[in-house]
């Protein structure tokens, strides 16, 4: 339900005021909150903050709140000026807090899903000259955690060229693209013919790359299927099933590492990441990079049980999205949500070849927050 911008009912304690809407909504808003959030305290260009919390009065308190012409008239105890407030801005604040403009959706039933059907797909034209389209995918890919391309060029360059408005590449020891094909020796798996595991890429490095991007520049036709699923809603899965494994794997720091002639790679982060607010907010699985767990005594025991656990729920086919990529098609995945795996294939026989890269997180959320606001701004 949306806020409306005028009151009905405006109350106020000497700590809390409290507006009603028309439409019924009821809002509380604690003194200390509107005393750090004065406009007047803020540059009028950049919307930066002028002040830090130890130049606050340590408990405003206030004295009278009135409605006048859509704003909120705040005085103080104690102090001379007043305070005014917009009703819109407050009533955002509501908004922001209540309904968050990107929450997931969380896909369990992978084999109950077709790639083609439940995902976003655009044309990579689409996406470069229709900005209400590529609004549209790129919203569908923060909510579903992947979405896909398709006529993307088979060129080098192809699947930069298809993220400059999707993200920021994130160069990493590998470069800023990396090929995904066999070679003799690979100091990687992923540069084998090899099926690969369900599994999130490089949690051994800091930060984690937010997403990836994988490009399809020779698919295999026999063998090489991709295979995706949401660790998100595993991970949830696995609370509900058994609690304890969970609390488990969210509290026990995991030491990965990755060694190459050119790399010396290390971090320590849990199987799952709880928020501030002990919700999931990303998934970190690679057995191929797990290094000895730190604590080898017998308190190992309840970990490898929760491991185990959370490894079943991975390996079973029913979790799991698989789907051929064909030529010119490129998905894009939330790399500390999505986890993604293959199966195996013959380099001998048929080549393959895919293109990858990272995109730092940040920069993911921001093109698509600045799509948003410049569109939305524009549309009104």
């Amino acid at each position: 339900m949306s806020l409306l911008t005028a009151s009905k009912r405006l109350r106020s304690t000497p700590d809390t005021l409290t507006v009603e809407w028309t439409n019924g909504e009821v809002a509380d808003f604690a003194s200390v909150w509107l005393r750090d959030n004065l406009p007047q305290d803020r540059d009028s260009h950049s919307g930066q903050r002028l002040v830090d919390i130890a130049d606050l009065p340590v408990q405003p308190r206030i004295r009278s709140a009135a409605v006048f012409e859509g704003r909120v008239r705040i005085e103080w105890e104690g102090e001379p000026d007043a305070a005014s407030f917009d009703l819109d801005w407050l009533a955002a604040q509501v908004r922001a807090a209540r309904q968050p403009q990107l929450a997931p959706r969380r896909w369990l039933e992978g084999a109950n899903l077709d790639a083609a059907r439940d995902f976003a797909w655009a044309a990579f034209d689409a996406i470069r000259t229709d900005a209400p389209r590529r609004l549209e995918w790129q919203t569908r890919l923060l909510r579903d955690g992947i979405a896909f391309l398709r006529g993307v060029p088979r060129t080098e360059s192809g699947i930069l060229e298809a993220m400059q408005s999707v993200g920021q590449v994130l160069e990493t020891n590998y470069g800023r693209v990396f090929d995904v094909r066999s070679v003799p020796q690979p100091e990687n798996l992923a540069y084998s013919d090899l099926g690969l595991g369900l599994h999130t890429d490089n949690p051994y490095r800091d930060p984690v790359p937010g997403f990836q991007a994988l490009h399809v520049l020779i698919a295999s036709p026999d063998g090489g299927d991709s295979l995706f699923a949401d660790g998100h809603a595993l991970a949830l899965e696995l609370r509900a099933v058994d609690p304890d494994a969970f609390a488990r794997l969210a509290q026990t720091a995991v030491p990965f590492h990755y060694r190459s002639k050119d790399a010396e790679l290390y971090a320590e982060r849990p199987l799952i990441q709880l928020s501030c607010r002990g919700e999931v907010s990303a998934v970190h699985y690679n057995s191929r990079s797990i290094a000895p767990l730190l604590d080898f005594s017998g308190e190992a025991e309840p970990f490898y049980a929760a491991y185990r656990r959370f490894a079943a729920l991975l390996r079973d086919p029913r979790h799991q999205l698989r789907t051929g990529l064909a030529d010119g098609e490129l998905v894009v995945f939330d790399n500390q949500r999505i986890l993604h795996g293959r199966t195996a294939f013959s380099s001998a026989a048929h080549a393959r070849h895919l293109r990858g890269c990272y995109l730092t997180r940040d920069s993911v959320y921001g093109a698509a927050a600045r799509l948003r606001r410049d569109f939305e701004g524009g549309a009104t």
